[in-house]
């Protein structure tokens, strides 16, 4: 999942050094939070319009988890 997370936001960035993920530990209810790190000048682009390239980003990561049978959540920070 890291390595998708990645992969995605390198992809609209122009910094690709500072893209970073790092990964929570499960919670309770068993999910893993991820958290993507970005320049703050590149943070509009991982972010989109309204929050849709955000949201997309989100549901290819949830696609991916579900197939793995995980529960996961993506944050943005």
């Amino acid at each position: 999942m890291q390595n998708l997370i990645a992969a995605i936001a390198q992809g609209l960035v122009d910094d690709k050094e500072s893209v970073k993920v790092t990964v929570d530990e499960p919670d309770a209810e068993g999910i893993i939070v991820y958290h993507l790190h970005v320049a703050q000048e590149d943070m509009g682009r991982v972010i989109g319009k309204q929050g849709r390239i955000a949201k997309a980003i989100r549901t290819l990561v949830r696609a991916a988890a579900n197939k793995a049978e995980k529960k996961v959540a993506v944050e943005i920070d």
